[in-house]
């Protein structure tokens, strides 16, 4: 009895507690009991405000739950590291192991543009390349048994469609049982024809083997770039690396690691960025596969592929080109608040890329993985997986029909390749604008061509159609960074409930610490008067 305070009844304790309690009105229901209809208003009005107040509770318990952000953007300045350049020439090699394959398939271009269009093209579209690369390590490969597929030959299709007569371009793709067949078709007869030859184009370049050494025709590639300077500084031949992209042909990375204090950026403008000089010759193209003239660029992060067929812009050759740049950054919450990874090791998608991870990287990735499950073989643009072969229509006659459907899956999210690779939770993105000029001048160009014959061997008569100038810059040091934070914190919540319960009833936490209480000592009550109960029936049957 000295640690609980009894009362004699319900009514007792419910007076005691109106009387007492901080939560404002309550004493109202006791003061006029006399006035019922003043008790009845009171306790009404009480009820309708415990309604709205745990209405207000719901409504925000829903929004903490559904974990929005809000962005917030800040602007940073400081010396930051000049972004990773990939420049490639649009020129891939024709090497000898499968040259002869490639001077077929230009003849059959040539007989299929012929067919559709009635233009003879073999004098002015088809150039045969002697400049073949031979590759050391493929010198005792023996050449395969590879043909050329003559069942997938370029068609012209016609339809009605609101009355009017349209016509398409295609080639026919179907299963390996020949049951279910489909049309690849273009309202662009030129758009029906780049795809055609790329088609063709993989399943001859997949008779090479996955890792080629090219390493000894480092003094061709290196023609490419003329001159090179950063910060007014001179390249050095450590500031880049070299592949071989089987489209867009010899490509340089510059600065691809990000670590050498040589690229640091510390003054924007045009005279503190990465120009070069460069080399755009049309002569050497495969006119079929890139219909572009020039040198394609792209910017991107250290350490990360460059997807040039997707983010890469076009450099035109006798044009001096300006591009300034600006960095974005962007840091995402991840967690209940998004789907995002720090650096792709949760990520239930193997990469088949060795550097850092990117969205594009996982897609690919996916894709691949996707494609050797269900079609037998890999697409030739992105990497294998261990133990798979690239496609060729010799051993996998229906692996065409098979992609397209499984690319046309992935492009209408049909795939759940987008739900297994989230967006980097840190990432970032660079704006680009750009400005272009005639270079060389008809003033300018003749001593610019005798410079460039003497340090670098350049010869060629064309007017300005085979260079071009490219200077990359930042238009400024200082960056937006981008975080997301939550909308709603746990303090925020806490917060918004305190506004609410003040707002209602006018009390505090121990307001509610009081209806706890109350609580407590009418469950004890309860208990009691049970117990009192018990004991007086007990009484009842031992007294007769």
């Amino acid at each position: 009895e000295g640690l609980i305070e009894f009362y004699d009844s319900f009514r007792e304790m419910f007076e005691f507690f109106c009387k007492n309690t901080t939560i404002h009105g309550t004493i109202r229901l006791v003061c006029s009991d006399s006035n019922r209809m003043k008790t009845a208003f009171w306790t009404l009005l009480l009820l309708a405000s415990f309604g709205m107040l745990y209405w207000q509770f719901a409504l925000m318990f829903s929004q903490y739950w559904a974990y929005p952000v809000v962005l917030t953007m800040s602007m940073h300045s400081e010396p930051k590291m000049f972004p990773a350049i990939t420049i490639c020439n649009l020129d891939p090699y024709r090497f000898e192991l499968v040259s002869e394959h490639l001077v077929q398939l230009d003849r059959m271009a040539e007989e299929s543009i012929t067919f559709l269009y009635g233009i003879n093209t073999s004098a002015r579209l088809f150039h045969m390349n002697d400049r073949n690369i031979h590759v050391q390590s493929l010198s005792n490969r023996s050449r395969s048994g590879f043909k050329l597929s003559q069942n997938f030959s370029l068609l012209r299709m016609s339809d009605l469609r609101s009355g009017k007569k349209h016509s398409s371009v295609g080639f026919r793709l179907c299963n390996s049982t020949g049951g279910n067949c489909f049309y690849k078709t273009y309202s662009s007869g030129m758009d029906a024809i780049l795809e055609w030859y790329r088609f063709h184009y993989m399943n001859i370049m997949s008779q090479l083997p996955v890792i080629i050494n090219i390493s000894e025709h480092e003094e061709q590639i290196e023609d490419m770039v003329y001159s090179c300077q950063y910060d007014g500084e001179p390249c050095r031949p450590s500031d880049y690396v070299h592949f071989h992209h089987p489209v867009f042909g010899s490509c340089y990375t510059f600065n691809s690691k990000g670590t050498d204090p040589f690229w640091t950026a510390t003054k924007p403008g045009i005279p503190y960025g990465l120009s070069l000089i460069l080399r755009a010759e049309q002569k050497d193209h495969i006119p079929l596969l890139s219909t572009v003239a020039g040198v394609k660029v792209m910017i991107h992060n250290h350490n990360q592929t460059p997807f040039l067929e997707h983010e890469g812009f076009d450099i035109r050759p006798g044009i001096a080109t300006t591009i300034g740049i600006q960095q974005d950054e962007v840091n995402r919450l991840g967690g209940n608040y998004g789907k995002c990874t720090t650096n792709g090791d949760d990520v239930d998608v193997k990469l088949l890329y060795n550097n850092s991870y990117t969205l594009q990287a996982c897609l690919h990735s996916c894709f691949q993985h996707i494609m050797v499950q269900e079609c037998g073989c890999g697409y030739y643009y992105y990497p294998l997986p261990a133990g798979a072969e690239y496609c060729d229509y010799n051993k996998q006659p229906a692996w065409g029909h098979c992609f397209y459907q499984l690319y046309n899956r992935l492009r209408n999210h049909h795939l759940n390749c987008f739900d297994q690779c989230p967006k980097p939770c840190r990432e970032s993105l660079y704006k680009v604008s750009a400005g272009t000029a005639k270079w060389p001048s008809a003033k300018s160009q003749d001593w610019v061509r005798q410079a460039l014959r003497h340090q670098n061997g350049y010869n060629s008569t064309s007017n300005r159609k085979d260079i071009a100038k490219v200077t990359i810059f930042y238009q400024q040091l200082n960056y937006q960074a981008v975080n997301e934070s939550p909308l709603l914190s746990e303090n925020l919540l806490l917060s918004s409930m305190g506004s609410q319960w003040s707002l209602w009833f006018g009390s505090s936490v121990l307001s509610v610490v009081e209806m706890f209480e109350l609580l407590v000592d009418t469950l004890v009550l309860s208990l009691l008067f049970c117990y009192q109960r018990l004991r007086a029936k007990k009484t009842l049957r031992v007294s007769p």
